[in-house]
């Protein structure tokens, strides 16, 4: 299997771009510098590719909205405009062109954001309308944002300052901001909800301390620590469907799982034991000292933990329920997914179970005989991996004014096709249970 590797550096594989798992982690989504793939998740033993599309090449965002025929896509050639596609069909059903690159896209059953440097565009996702514009927010250079899976809330977190964890609380579906948290000293590296939209996980770029709040009241539920010796850089977190568990991973070789339960009192006092006395002594210790180092008594360690045989490497972690048993998927840069069985009584070090190509060898013959002989002309640039390919850095504004674009709305809206008829009905996949309709 070739891989491109930078000196000292991990080995990336090199058609890969990005990577992410869709609402219900039932799917999985790979950008490549030919297009994109759409993986099916729900069995361990195999890894089905259920399409490949080729629309257009160099793709950094891809998102597939849960099992239904909808996918969103952005490509480098183009990273100012978004693609929405049929792709059952193999038709598109509206593109939008924004005023600056685009650096994130969420989206539910409700809503579709975008998310820029400095602004995010809500659009309504049944007929793909521009709902509302936030300008001017602070300077977000990875495009953070995280948007609820439940579209009956519909809640949007993203930054609310650049320079500390300030987190931005906002209702999508009401179009109004409902709260902000002040989550972390250090500005924000990781967001995400849980499946109903009643917690959210925040981590800051220092990733040793990661935090549960109540939405949308923001109240800290839980803390967790990640790790006290280094800092590190978190690159995704997700919480289980039932929201009793959240993973981190990051750019080390350990993926932490963090069980969110709350210690009863009385249980220990019914059942008191050495350690719980002891426990109860550094609870008492702690109020004389100094609050950094009383809140990392109070903070939880890990409740699981996987250790990869890659350090380094770009990747995305999320729990999912596979064949009725709790897995830990891992995608990585270097082109496999790896699937983990978790122990959801006792924890501890979880166990590699399979192992998936994401690229077949054939692929990488061909890749390989294609740079040989585009050595001979000229050397290529080395291959963007999933987190810097995200964080793409922003081109100065055009000095021509876009086309239709406007202060008030910031977008440019491409062709809709007829076939859609979005003017007069909401979109429709044509796919059984795919996109259920709002309500009930």
């Amino acid at each position: 299997m070739e891989f491109e590797e930078a000196p000292d550096g991990p080995i990336v594989h090199r058609g890969f771009i990005c990577a992410s798992f869709n609402q219900d982690t039932t799917s999985l989504s790979v950008g490549t510098k030919t297009g994109y793939r759409l993986f099916s998740v729900t069995a361990v033993d195999k890894l089905d590719c259920i399409h490949e599309g080729v629309e257009c090449p160099d793709v950094y965002i891809v998102e597939r909205l849960f099992s239904s025929s909808l996918v969103v896509v952005v490509s480098l050639s183009m990273p100012r405009r978004m693609n929405v596609y049929h792709f059952k069909k193999g038709t598109e059903i509206c593109n939008y062109s924004y005023s600056n690159n685009i650096l994130s896209v969420r989206l539910n059953r409700q809503r579709l954001v975008v998310c820029l440097e400095e602004s995010i565009y809500i659009h309504n996702i049944k007929d793909m309308k521009l709902l509302k514009t936030l300008l001017n927010t602070p300077t977000n250079l990875s495009g953070l944002c995280a948007l609820s899976v439940n579209h009956s809330n519909s809640f949007l977190a993203y930054p609310g300052s650049a320079t500390i964890g300030e987190i931005t609380v906002y209702d999508a579906n009401n179009l109004t901001t409902l709260t902000l948290i002040q989550a972390h000293d250090s500005p924000l590296a990781a967001l995400t909800f849980n499946s109903s939209g009643t917690k959210l996980a925040s981590a800051s770029e220092k990733g040793t301390v990661i935090r549960v709040f109540s939405v949308p009241e923001g109240q800290k539920l839980f803390e967790f620590r990640r790790g006290m010796k280094r800092y590190v850089s978190i690159s995704s977190l997700s919480f289980s469907s039932d929201a009793q568990f959240l993973c981190a991973s990051s750019n080390t070789e350990t993926v932490h799982i963090f069980k969110l339960e709350q210690h009863s009192p009385s249980q220990e006092e019914e059942s008191p034991t050495w350690s719980a006395y002891v426990g109860k002594m550094f609870t008492a210790a702690s109020t004389y000292l100094p609050a950094q180092v009383s809140d990392m008594m109070h903070q939880d360690r890990a409740f699981a933990t996987v250790r990869l045989n890659m350090f380094g490497l770009k990747n995305i972690c999320a729990l999912a329920t596979i064949q009725k048993l709790p897995r830990l998927l891992v995608a990585s840069s270097d082109g496999f997914l790896y699937i983990y069985n978790v122990d959801p009584q006792d924890g501890g070090e979880c166990v590699l179970v399979q192992k998936h190509r994401l690229f077949d060898s054939s692929e990488e013959q061909v890749e390989e005989s294609e740079e040989e002989k585009q050595e001979d002309v000229s050397p290529q640039p080395t291959s963007q991996s999933y987190a810097a390919t995200v964080a793409l850095p922003s081109t100065p504004p055009s000095s021509t004014t876009l086309m239709g674009y406007s202060e008030d709305g910031g977008t440019q809206k491409g062709e809709i096709f007829p076939e859609h008829e979005f003017a007069e009905s909401p979109v429709c996949l044509d796919d059984e249970n795919e996109f259920p309709p709002v309500g009930n």
